[in-house]
């Protein structure tokens, strides 16, 4: 099966971070900007690099640039070469846009003229830096919705020892526990009501934002 093709264009922090990491991760990557020093910086970090201007319809072209599954747009500060360059995408008839927002105003421009998916680098490092900070025990915070989060939680010594029934996580707090990872890094998926928390385990929850923060603070 042929693997996935990749074009990043925007090689600032966020877009060269993403390039190198799919990179990274065995995937053909194309990286994309319109400065040739950027360039330069990402050359040895992905399959090829080019200075290019992406709101150039014959400039994209010739790049071959509807031939790449996805194409994320992570232009960083001009606003106007983020929706252009999204809207020749879609008018190339790109299978799938990526596309960064600086500003909620941004994010639904761009979702108006096409663009597949809608990300906030910033605003959803922001929520999840703030999270973490906010409640100890939790690890790491990945919002689903604006209502709804996965919280990597770490079982607090009140937890050890007692079962998820006797926890009662659900009744107390309506949030669920998906999975535990143990400290030796066995993941036990959809665990069962007798299951027993242990020192150092993990525990992966879904669940409103309200409840998991209760939780949190608990």
């Amino acid at each position: 099966m042929k693997a996935r093709q990749f074009a990043v264009i925007g090689i600032g922090r966020f877009g060269a971070s993403v390039a190198a990491k799919l990179y990274e991760m065995g995937y053909d990557v194309l990286a994309i900007d319109t400065s040739e020093s950027r360039i330069d910086g990402i050359v040895d970090r992905v399959t090829h690099a080019v200075v290019a201007d992406s709101t150039s319809e014959t400039a994209l072209k010739s790049l071959g640039i509807s031939n790449f599954d996805v194409v994320i747009v992570a232009i960083g500060q001009d606003i106007q070469a983020s929706i252009l360059t999204t809207l020749v995408l879609k008018e190339m008839g790109v299978k799938q846009i990526v596309t960064k927002a600086l500003t909620e105003q941004h994010g639904k421009v761009l979702q108006k003229i096409g663009a597949d998916r809608i990300v906030f680098p910033e605003r959803d490092m922001g929520i999840r830096v703030a999270n973490n900070l906010a409640a100890t025990n939790v690890l790491d915070f990945i919002e689903l919705s604006p209502d709804f989060s996965i919280v990597e939680f770490i079982a607090t010594a009140e937890m050890v020892g007692k079962s998820l029934n006797e926890l009662d996580l659900r009744a107390k707090f309506g949030v669920n526990v998906l999975a535990i990872r143990t400290s030796d890094k066995n993941i036990n998926v959809s665990p069962g009501a007798s299951d027993k928390i242990q020192a150092g385990d993990l525990l992966i929850m879904v669940g409103e934002n309200t409840s998991l923060q209760k939780m949190g603070e608990s």
